[in-house]
């Protein structure tokens, strides 16, 4: 009878002893969790955070300015088209279109067509009315194309949505010390930047439909420092996202990329 009694209690410490062990095994995993979900951020890590989030900034930056002005495209009949002292120029970007009357004696006398639209000279602007009515622009006779207009400005405004989701991320990383937002502001960024660039070539395509509309009137094009801008930014705001989603890898993804020293060295 003792003997039966000293072997359940036995098998009673075992059973104990292993459900004790597999208990602090699973809180050590909850703890290190905990632990990894709550670490904060060094010193380095925001400095490289913040230095990416100035590169992101500079393509916000001129994300806005191509979108706030209108200077994407310039349209120039050639100088001596009206046989006049004065010559026509148009430019326009998403929203809206001006034209220019500039003076033929203050234009280049090696330059064929008129312009450039910064010479002074009178200006009559008027805003888009596809995005109101959904009509057609005329500009030198010839029509623009509602649904390439409609998309180009359509792709910019979601780029710049992204780009102020991709903001907040930031902020809310820098605030809080952890790098948990930082993947999906580089998706953001990423993808806020490609949709920029696509809005500059289906604005471009938009132009070219432009032109073969009518070919009564011959026309000289070529894109403006507005263009350029939103190209530039769609560059910027793609090595932004990248940064971050560098910034966002572990610390052993990068020591698996580098070459192992030998341990003489």
């Amino acid at each position: 009878m003792w003997n039966n009694f000293f072997v359940a209690r036995d098998e009673e410490g075992r059973v104990g002893a292993a459900g004790g062990g597999q208990g602090g095994a699973l809180a050590a995993l909850k703890g290190g969790r905990a632990q990894r979900r709550n670490q904060k951020l060094s010193d380095s890590q925001d400095g490289k955070i913040k230095l990416a989030f100035l590169v992101c900034a500079v393509g916000v930056t001129l994300t806005v300015l191509a979108l706030g002005t209108e200077f994407w495209v310039e349209l120039a009949q050639p100088k001596d088209f009206g046989g006049n002292q004065t010559c026509q120029l148009a430019h326009y970007g998403l929203w809206k279109a001006c034209v220019r009357t500039l003076w033929v004696a203050d234009v280049d006398p090696d330059r064929a067509s008129c312009g450039p639209a910064e010479l002074p000279g009178e200006s009559n602007c008027t805003y888009f009315k596809f995005f109101t009515s959904g009509e057609n622009a005329v500009v030198f006779k010839k029509t623009t194309n509602k649904n390439l207009s409609l998309a180009a400005a359509i792709l910019a405004l979601l780029g710049l949505t992204l780009m102020v989701t991709g903001s907040i991320c930031i902020i809310m990383t820098l605030s809080k010390g952890v790098a948990f937002f930082l993947k999906p502001a580089s998706f953001c960024f990423i993808l806020s930047g490609v949709l920029v660039l696509v809005s500059v070539l289906i604005f471009h395509r938009s132009v070219l439909a432009l032109l073969s509309s009518d070919r009564s009137v011959p026309l000289h094009h070529r894109l403006a420092w507005s263009a350029a801008c939103a190209g530039s930014a769609g560059a910027v705001l793609i090595l932004g996202g990248v940064l971050f989603l560098v910034l966002s890898l572990p610390g052993t993804s990068w020591q698996k990329c580098l070459p192992h020293n030998n341990s003489a060295t």
